[in-house]
């Protein structure tokens, strides 16, 4: 090939450039923060966590080509199917939030609503609140049936876990669930402002609908439950583990739900 003895070894003993060790060492890191995220992230959630936890000032478009170069795909998939049933004749709320999705504290808004989940038993149905603030999920209960019972299980454990003062906010659809004489006095005695989204308009409660449709993509439609129990477990986990905790969210600036709660803490104690 015409190449001197030396020159060969040259070639075989030289150290890395400096961009070839930065581009190995964000592959490292790119990896594993997507397996660490359970495969779910796509790029621009990768490139937060690299400038939040790791220091590195990376663009999305050079973490989506080496995404690429190693084969990393989110699983996320999407799929959609609606469960409100708001045709009865029992009172409901005006629409109290009107779409007001930014919030200043902690415990200040609640929204609320129901989804599905297949399992070779049937299906199992999932009533989650969510903390506007934070987006965290403060409160969850799954049945075999969308019951009245099913919503105010989730509202009675997010009460007991937040113990909110009174004059909070509640959004919801208008559902039957939520519109029951069981539920809006559950609402009275909590000492809450109860609101309903307008009449098939789903982008009145779009923060919660946004939650269950990114826990469909991400758990739901890449599991098969053979049971409901099983499918409860996996939900738990998702939940308060993984989604609350570990996932960072976009709206947040890529903090956790978790950690952006603690932060108007620790902010709120300084």
């Amino acid at each position: 090939m015409k190449v001197s003895r030396s020159g060969y070894y040259k070639w075989v003993n030289r150290k890395p450039s400096k961009r070839e060790q930065r581009r190995k060492w964000l592959k490292t890191r790119i990896q594993h923060h997507f397996y660490r995220l359970q495969k779910r992230p796509g790029s621009p959630v990768i490139t937060a966590v690299l400038r939040d936890e790791d220091g590195c000032n990376v663009s999305s478009k050079t973490v989506s080509r080496l995404m690429k170069e190693m084969g990393l795909k989110s699983i996320t998939v999407r799929k959609y199917k609606a469960t409100t049933n708001s045709k009865h004749n029992m009172p409901v709320h005006d629409n109290v939030l009107d779409r007001q999705f930014k919030v200043s504290a902690p415990n200040k808004v609640w929204v609320t609503d129901i989804t599905y989940v297949a399992t070779n038993e049937g299906w199992l149905y999932l009533a989650s609140v969510m903390d506007l603030y934070s987006r965290k999920i403060v409160g969850w209960s799954t049945g075999a049936r969308m019951t009245r019972e099913l919503v105010v299980d989730a509202l009675d454990q997010a009460y007991k876990r937040q113990k909110p003062a009174t004059g909070l906010i509640h959004h919801s659809d208008r559902g039957s669930q939520y519109a029951s004489e069981v539920y809006q006095k559950k609402l009275e005695a909590y000492g809450m402002k109860g609101s309903m989204s307008r009449k098939g308009n789903c982008y009145d409660n779009a923060c919660i609908e946004s939650f269950h449709s990114t826990l469909k993509k991400e758990l739901v439609y890449q599991t098969k439950f053979r049971t409901r129990e099983q499918a409860t477990n996996e939900l738990y986990s998702y939940i308060e583990f993984y989604y609350n905790r570990v996932r960072p969210h976009s709206t947040l600036g890529y903090k956790t739900p978790h950690r952006f709660e603690q932060m108007y803490h620790q902010k709120l104690s300084a």
